[in-house]
């Protein structure tokens, strides 16, 4: 039986052929099942579910079993993209720790691969989770999880000394066996250096025109989200529609007007 997904192979190769990636961050069967449909190649569900969908402040409240919920949801609704799922806060704090999780998302949630933030101490885990055939997406630049030890939410890789030591750890991530970097708000000559020095793909969120691919949330870029980061692009409007909704389903109840007789039985 054919496998009907995108693979890393395929995504890797998209860089070769000079076609860019697209990549959604969603987190629910019925958005998944909207991104599916438009033939996006790859449906990250990120820990960020804990700020769009939870409320959180951080994503660092996220647990496995909050990941492996939101991804089991998306999975249901997929047939062509490829699934990643985000390993959250601590699921890869070792090497043996990060097997067994990145594992149980694969047979578990259904995902493709698995995506983890990277600092250079975390060089070695990454190798090991790899090794034993689980494919990984790696993060670099503002990387959420590592919030505080930014000091908030900053661009990373500013300043030459900066610029070198991120394109050191993207080869090194590349010899580490990751099949793709997500770069995030990175300065664009940053993402292009790594981008022109690797042969994985790169995956830009405000890191400039010239990654292999770009990610959004889905939130911000059909227009629900409220106020967006600076680097998204609302390619719609929802947000306002629902609200108009909203209000005329409050006026209709409140004014007796619905339901009516063609709504009762």
């Amino acid at each position: 039986m054919k496998y009907s997904r995108l693979l890393p192979a395929d995504i890797i190769r998209k860089k070769s052929d000079r076609i860019p990636i697209t990549m959604v961050a969603a987190y629910d069967a019925w958005s998944a099942k909207l991104v599916d449909e438009v033939g996006i190649d790859i449906i990250l569900v990120g820990d960020s579910a804990g700020n769009i969908v939870a409320g959180y402040p951080t994503t660092l409240p996220m647990t496995v079993d909050h990941m492996m919920y939101h991804c089991q949801a998306v999975n249901s609704a997929s047939n062509h993209a490829m699934v990643v799922a985000d390993m959250p806060f601590m699921s890869y704090c070792n090497d043996d720790v990060a097997k067994i999780n990145a594992g149980r998302f694969l047979k578990e949630s259904g995902a493709t691969a698995v995506k983890m933030e990277i600092l250079p101490a975390q060089i070695e885990t990454l190798k090991a989770v790899t090794a034993i055939g689980i494919p990984v997406m790696a993060h670099i630049g503002f990387t959420p999880q590592t919030l505080f030890q930014l000091g908030g939410y900053k661009v990373q890789g500013k300043g030459e000394t900066a610029k070198q030591a991120m394109v050191d750890l993207a080869v090194s991530i590349e010899a580490a066996g990751a099949f793709s970097i997500v770069l995030e708000m990175v300065p664009a000559d940053v993402a292009t250096a790594i981008q022109s020095t690797l042969t994985i793909p790169t995956i830009g969120i405000g890191a400039g025109v010239h990654c292999d691919g770009q990610v959004l949330v889905f939130h911000d870029l059909v227009g629900i989200s409220e106020k967006p980061p600076k680097f998204v692009r609302q390619f719609g409007h929802i947000r306002e529609a629902i609200i108009t909704a909203l209000s005329q389903y409050k006026h209709s109840v409140l004014t007796q007007e619905f339901p009516g007789e063609e709504h009762s039985f």
